[in-house]
């Protein structure tokens, strides 16, 4: 199973648990074939604490995030899982902090990865504030150096977003948002730790709106119904709150990997279909609450 591990560091990105040089190990990976998958994590893991670390959790071998992505089936041409990690503990607002930086660490390696293999698309799948870091790297990346990025439950400003459009990388690729109001309160503890880079800015959720993105909204039966035709079998909400059920879902980790190594046959346009016109108003799921409109 073609994987790598590399992390942000105050010096710059490394490999993981190996003091061997970065650069002729992303060369060597990149002359691989298949797509190149970049994996971020979010919030409360740091890869130099053993007990807190994503490459021995969420993103280790045997782990759901690889497994049903599509890496260790034995296809010669599974392409290259990239596990990024960083430093995301402490204080919300200074991980969030954080996050930014380790995106340019992230952008350095990704521009160095395409340089070598331009020709293979390099796919950017984050978690909670993982997009933080996802969105930061584009400000450092040419255009066409991302194909499609998928964020789940992104903890990010509005703002944020827009302003990671604007660049290159963002302009030309395909972002695909996963929302659910299962996370509602997430976002709104966000908000209020996490001090936004323009007054009355709110975080990403349902908002996300720009020609070449789309929201997914999960807590949705429309949207599900819809993404049926494409293949996804994603059950329905199984709590009121949670923070994680953008992947651990029954069939959210294995659609997301038909929409990152199959992109023509599930198009963005097919995505932005099933979308309500006008989205529904954004409550918290807490006791009383009435179903997910639709």
């Amino acid at each position: 199973m073609p994987v790598l591990r590399v992390n942000a560091a105050p010096d710059g990105p490394c490999l993981h648990l190996t003091n061997g040089p970065l650069r002729p190990a992303l060369m060597s990976a990149a002359r691989g074939t298949g797509p190149i998958i970049v994996m971020i994590h979010g919030y409360s893991y740091n890869p130099e604490l053993p007990n807190h670390c994503p490459h021995r959790t969420l993103l280790r071998r045997d782990g759901a995030w690889l497994r049903q992505m599509g890496f260790g089936m034995g296809d010669p041409d599974e392409g290259l899982a990239l596990g990024f990690g960083w430093n995301a503990r402490g204080p919300v607002w200074r991980a969030a902090r954080r996050a930014r930086a380790a995106g340019a660490q992230l952008g350095r390696v990704l521009r160095i990865l395409h340089h070598a293999a331009p020709d293979r698309p390099i796919h950017l799948m984050s978690h909670s504030m993982g997009a933080e870091v996802a969105l930061a790297a584009l400000h450092v990346l040419p255009r066409g150096a991302v194909s499609r990025m998928l964020t789940m439950v992104p903890a990010s400003y509005s703002s944020t977003a827009d302003d990671a459009l604007q660049t290159p990388a963002g302009r030309a690729l395909e972002w695909i948002n996963v929302a659910s109001r299962e996370n509602a309160l997430f976002d709104l503890m966000y908000e209020r730790l996490v001090t936004p880079p323009r007054r009355r800015d709110r975080v990403i959720g349902a908002r996300l709106q720009a020609g070449n993105a789309t929201t997914l909204r999960l807590d949705c039966p429309r949207t599900l119904d819809w993404l049926q035709r494409y293949g996804a079998q994603i059950a329905p909400p199984a709590a009121r709150i949670c923070h994680w059920s953008g992947y651990t879902r029954p069939g959210a980790l294995g659609f997301y990997n038909r929409l990152l190594r199959d992109p023509a046959r599930v198009p963005l346009s097919a995505l932005q279909a099933p979308l309500p016109t006008k989205p529904a108003r954004w409550r918290l799921p807490l006791p009383g609450w009435q179903k997910a409109a639709t």
